[in-house]
């Protein structure tokens, strides 16, 4: 077999896993963005739009549903890749046993990160464990030439023994940091390796129908767990000469486990992905002073290498196995005990320690490596263990967190907005200082009377101005623009995004107020049950009694893989507001297309290029879609028009606290990503009401009411106008993209004039 021709490349993880995917010629990715995987989907993206690749790339809101699009064009019969991280791991983790179950390949890229809470993303091997009961052989890169070779020898193992396979490597160590790399020249020599796809059993063969996925009773479910748990077996007579044969392709030899200087090592350090590299140079050192060490890694954790493993460690009189990882409750993370059973079956004599380290991307260095070296022989060291822990003092914390300011007490804001429902003729204030009363008209509704923004600078912003976003952004301006209008207690929660990002970095926080964060997919799920506690609370006397206003913040795509959480949380009638600040984008990492985002923007998953012209699909219509749900209130606001959005937001948190559900979405400013300047933006937000693009209306028990109409101002403007205010669609004043244009142009018409019909009519 003679060596095929190959290339260098200086690059990343994520590039590589890029090169090899695209060079496979896979059928289809299904994905969700979350980082630090996210580089993987916007660079075959740019391949895409540059005609390197036809692969068909499905955005999922969720990465839930993005494992449930893979696995239906898996058993379609097409060569299918995923790429993921952390909590988008477990979000999909039950599609996983499915896959494996009904044994259908495909290849998962897993750029290992921290699973939170709380919230970080920064690399260790905690979501990566979570996939050990799941029946994927798991391949684990330590460098970002294993993760190329290990995605091409990944796909011809799962399809030889027909399973889903994982490619592993760290999180921002692997996936971003560039290495000098080789890679095939010619697609064709990948291909020819891989091999033709073989179904032994199509699904579309109409004339031998199959049924994937029956119902299983005992002992038809056990002998399928079997035939699984043979597969596995299968691997290990497979994956050997996979390996041998891509060696002599290519020059690089691979074993289940990897060694350096551990072959007359008397203490072995075992370490898992980029830290054996870091750990290799502690050897030199330490072999220099004379001392017998060595460090060991593996390429394979699935299925276990135990008897390449137990003859690597034969020789040991110290071994310590570093997990970047912990079970909690065990004894070490999982390695350490797996290992640890790998000893004991095999009669290893050495004695062993353990510990915990580089959790949340703590950076590992040669010195730690040297310390750890030092640790595995001292007869007193603790062991199981964490290593390079600061432990803080609980009461200077507290008081470093009361110097921050002082809580926002409800005295404190009754000095602005206030709701009150009330007969038709009567308005009250609630106290002395209100500016802004609430009345009810004939049909029930709820009107406002005042509202003028000099009215409202009094009062205290619950979202302090000590916070990390960018200049210009929307998001501090369209909260604290909501909250003016609210004198009530206000609870917040936050979904994963730019918001929670900018705002809680520990040990500090902006919120002058009750605040909680939880994930992307289940924030109005989690508020509800808050809400709910504190009402039953209040109903059992066991905290004050008094009017709280329970308020979601959401944005950064949160109403895509969110959107099933609010929906269904509106559908129960829960009483609380669900704000959306839409930024048209997953900004908080890096800007990839939502489903809010306009037809024809650029993003880092919607390039432009002779094959793509940007974003695919027309954007969202979240308002109508919750409007469906029948909650009594829905609201379009625009920090360009102020009172308006005063109104409405003293409106939602009055339906919020007193009947149910109340929605309300904000067009939000992102200068950042999209491309213009902080100065111009109340122009661009102004422009994208007057272009109807974002209408101003609200929807009140049913009805429709239209707040702004720039037709009869003599204000409004082509949707175009506003496109070439931003760098993300400047492209599209040119005229080789007007068909895009114009099919946005009759989009938001038809929009619009389907809100005019609806506000023209009380059965609409």
């Amino acid at each position: 077999m003679q060596e095929y021709k190959q290339t260098i490349e200086f690059a990343n993880g994520n590039e590589m896993a890029s090169m090899a995917i695209k060079q496979i010629g896979y059928d289809l990715m299904g994905y969700y963005p979350i980082t630090p995987s996210t580089q993987i989907a916007e660079n075959l993206d740019l391949m895409k739009a540059e005609g390197k690749t036809d692969l068909i790339m499905i955005a999922a809101e969720g990465e839930h549903s993005a494992a449930g699009i893979c696995y239906g064009a898996a058993v379609a019969g097409g060569r299918v890749i995923n790429a993921t991280s952390a909590n988008g791991l477990l979000y999909a983790l039950e599609q996983f046993p499915v896959q494996s179950g009904t044994r259908y390949p495909m290849v998962m890229n897993v750029a290992c990160r921290t699973v939170s809470g709380p919230l970080s993303i920064k690399g260790d091997h905690s979501d990566i464990m979570y996939m050990l009961n799941a029946g994927w052989p798991i391949l684990f890169a330590h460098s970002p030439q294993q993760v190329y070779d290990f995605n091409l020898v990944a796909l011809k193992l799962a399809e030889t023994v027909r399973l889903p396979v994982v490619v592993a490597y760290d999180g921002f160590f692997t996936s971003h940091q560039k290495r000098r790399c080789m890679r095939f020249q010619h697609d064709e020599d990948v291909r020819h390796f891989i091999g033709e796809k073989n179904e032994p059993y199509p699904f579309f063969d109409m004339e031998h129908p199959i049924t994937v996925g029956s119902y299983m009773n005992e002992p038809d479910l056990i002998n399928n767990r079997y035939q699984l748990h043979l597969a596995m077996e299968e691997v290990k007579n497979v994956l050997p000469n996979i390996f041998r044969e891509y060696g002599i392709l290519c020059g690089r030899s691979y074993e289940w486990s990897e060694g350096y200087c551990h072959e007359d090592a008397k203490i072995l350090l075992v370490l898992l992905g980029s830290s054996f590299d870091t750990a290799t140079v502690a050897v030199d050192r330490l072999r220099k002073q004379g001392k017998k060490v060595g460090v060991l890694t593996l390429n394979v954790l699935r299925p276990f290498p135990e008897e390449a493993l137990a003859k690597m460690l034969q020789l040991a009189s110290h071994i310590l196995i570093a997990d970047r990882q912990d079970s909690y409750g065990g004894i070490g993370g999982n390695l350490s005990m797996e290992i640890r059973a790998v000893m004991q079956k095999y009669g290893c004599a050495g004695k062993v320690k353990n510990l915990v380290y580089g959790l949340g991307g703590k950076d590992f260095y040669v010195e730690d490596a040297i310390a750890m070296f030092e640790l595995a022989e001292q007869e007193n060291a603790i062991n199981s263990y964490y290593y390079g822990v600061e432990r803080g003092d609980s009461k200077q914390a507290v008081s470093e967190q009361e110097r921050f300011f002082a809580p926002l007490l409800a005295e404190q804001t009754r000095i602005s907005a206030t709701v009150v429902k009330e007969e038709p003729t009567e308005k009250e204030q609630i106290s002395e200082n209100s500016q802004i009363t609430r009345a009810v008209d004939l049909q029930g509704n709820k009107q406002v009377i005042g509202g003028q923004i000099n009215q409202t600078t009094a009062m205290p912003k619950r979202l302090a101005p000590g916070h990390g976003a960018c200049p210009g952004c929307g998001i501090p301006v369209n909260v604290n623009m909501l909250l003016r209008a609210i004198e009530e207690p206000v609870v917040l929660l936050f979904q994963t995004g730019c918001g929670m990002i900018v705002t809680t970095p520990y040990p500090k926080t902006s919120f002058k107020v009750p605040y909680v964060h939880n994930l992307f997919q289940n924030g109005a799920a989690t508020l509800s049950g808050l809400a709910e506690i504190c009402y039953r609370k209040q109903e059992k006397g066991e905290i004050p009694q008094g009017d709280i206003v329970f308020i979601m913040v959401s944005g950064d795509g949160g109403m895509d893989i969110g959107m099933g959480s609010a929906l269904s949380t509106a559908m129960r009638g829960h009483r609380l507001l669900l704000f959306e600040y839409d930024n048209g984008g997953y900004m908080n990492t890096g800007y990839q297309y939502s489903y809010s985002t306009p037809k024809g923007a650029v993003s880092a998953t919607s390039h432009v290029g002779k094959c793509q012209y940007g974003k695919q699909q027309f954007h969202k219509d979240m308002p109508q879609l919750m409007a469906a749900t029948g909650i009594p209130y829905v609201a379009t606001v625009a920090e360009s028009n102020p009172v308006d959005f005063i109104k409405k937001a003293a409106k939602a948190a009055d339906y919020a606290k007193k009947e149910g559900c109340a929605y309300v979405k904000a067009i939000s400013a992102c200068p950042l990503n999209w491309n213009d300047t902080p100065d111009k933006e109340r122009q661009v937000i102004e422009a994208a009401v007057n272009c109807c693009y974002f209408p101003l209306y609200e929807v009140e028990r049913g009805i429709t009411i239209l707040s702004y109409n720039p037709q009869k101002n003599g204000k409004k403007i082509p949707v175009l106008d506003w496109l070439s205010m931003m760098g993300r669609t400047k492209h599209l004043v040119k005229d080789e993209y007007k068909m895009v244009v114009e099919s946005l142009q009759e989009e938001v018409d038809r929009r619009f004039q389907r809100l005019l019909a609806k506000s023209e009519s009380p059965y609409l």
